[in-house]
């Protein structure tokens, strides 16, 4: 899985604490703000389960994967195979959007993630372009 670096000897997972600095949280604290936002979303929250507990839970294990933590990710549920997974929904220019809004005031909303806020945002903002599946 690819991890962003930052420098020789630094990834987002570790700018953040880390696993005994509190970086699990900080990755915790982000998804619930996220899903926070999704929750309220007449856009978004259709695509989405009754029940977030879940997708909450996937969320957090692959942002800690990819951001340069532990793998847990890959051990519960494999290669992310993001395109797949989202290929069942609709992802056009207004979703891409909405999703780009809650996730960005949730990194905006966890003071933690300030230092390393624009390599995330980088991320985000390709990954989202790269679900569309829709133009319109």
């Amino acid at each position: 899985m690819l991890k962003v670096a930052m420098g020789p000897h630094e990834n987002v997972y570790e700018a953040v604490g880390g696993d005994a600095g509190g970086a699990a949280e900080a990755f915790a604290a982000l998804v619930d703000a996220f899903y926070d936002g999704v929750a309220a979303d007449p856009i978004l929250r259709p695509m989405y389960p009754d029940d977030l507990a879940e997708s909450r839970e996937h969320l957090a294990l692959f942002l800690i994967q990819f951001f340069g933590g532990p793998a847990a990710y890959a051990e519960k549920r494999g290669h992310p195979r993001l395109r797949m997974r989202h290929l069942p929904f609709v992802i056009g220019p207004a979703e891409r959007d909405a999703w780009l809004l809650h996730m960005n005031a949730a990194l905006d909303a966890v003071p933690a993630f300030a230092p390393v806020a624009p390599i995330m945002r980088r991320y985000f903002e390709d990954a989202a372009q790269f679900l569309m599946n829709r133009d319109a």
